[in-house]
């Protein structure tokens, strides 16, 4: 699997990231094991997980698998701090106290003393930003991460926590798809322009730019279940189906797959650095890393720009 560096840093990820926001919930440990094995067998190094996912069931789970299943020197973790759930809901609390509190508890669980990448999830509004970029500076100047970052930042935003920190942010995790372009508005020219890398998360549309909803929602993905219905929903509408629809007129053309052709267009994106993936389980797996995400010709990429514009 291709490397690349992440924004202006040395930092080296893989261009597809293993995600785990289903583990411990939608993939028990036993796929989780699978996935990871699979994964890293492939070349894959980046894991991404966070406090937030599962309370934190899912950083334990992968915690559980460092030296069994794979070495701990042969991932690059990353984890996230500075969203909480109370009463079901998720709310920012991106404090220095609540973000060192969350990065020691998130190192307990994984069982390593530093993170390769530490993200704080998402802006707050109520705590000054120089206090969150406090913790940011101390998780790097303790060791307990190598890197850090920002993630679902928008662009006025990164740029603002990039000009004021005073040490390297080395990247911005975001949502960005050829169903979600919303980041090319600002986003991207911020992170270029500040030398960060993009991570992106949901570069399938939410698992929507595979097709598996085309005409009917089957009854064993996240669309049909109580939890994630609202998050796949939000790609569901006549707007998006010509987007999917396009994709797979290209896939066809091209003897490629819709999974292929989407992860394409958006690695070879300007800025982006890697790809966020979340297969539940080694069949998905499988499929997500027979793409190869080789350029698109030109015409069909503006073909599909234009469609999704």
């Amino acid at each position: 699997m291709q490397q690349r560096y992440v924004g202006n840093s040395g930092l080296r990820a893989s261009v597809l990231s293993l995600g785990t926001m289903s583990w411990a919930q939608e993939t028990d440990e036993h796929d989780a094991m699978e996935l990871l094995h699979a994964f890293v067998s492939a070349g894959g190094t980046v894991v991404d997980t966070a406090a937030s996912y599962s309370g934190g069931e899912a950083e334990a789970m992968l915690g559980s698998m460092l030296g069994d299943v794979v070495s701990r020197s042969e991932l690059v973790i990353s984890s996230k701090a500075g969203a909480s759930s109370r009463d079901g809901r998720q709310r920012p609390d991106a404090s220095r106290g609540a973000m060192l509190s969350t990065l020691d508890a998130s190192l307990a669980r994984l069982g390593t003393d530093y993170l390769d990448i530490w993200f704080v999830q998402c802006w707050d509004g109520n705590v000054p930003l120089e206090e969150t970029l406090s913790a940011l500076e101390l998780a790097l100047r303790s060791g307990r991460a190598r890197y850090v970052g920002i993630s679902n930042f928008n662009g006025w935003q990164s740029a603002k926590a990039a000009a004021i920190a005073g040490f390297p942010i080395v990247a911005n995790q975001s949502e960005y798809s050829l169903l979600n372009r919303s980041a090319e508005a600002e986003l991207l020219p911020a992170v270029e322009d500040a030398g960060l890398g993009l991570m992106a998360w949901a570069p399938l549309g939410r698992g929507v730019l595979s097709g598996k909803y085309r005409g009917h929602i089957p009854a064993d993905s996240r669309a049909a279940g109580d939890r994630l219905a609202g998050y796949v929903g939000k790609y569901l509408e006549a707007r998006d189906s010509r987007v999917v629809e396009a994709v797979h007129m290209a896939a066809k053309g091209l003897g490629r797959t819709a999974l292929d052709v989407s992860l394409a267009w958006l690695l070879n994106r300007p800025g982006v650095a890697s790809a966020v993936i979340g297969p539940r389980n080694a069949v998905q797996l499988k499929e997500l890393l027979d793409a190869k995400p080789t350029p698109l010709p030109a015409e069909i990429a503006r073909a599909l720009e234009d469609v999704s514009a």
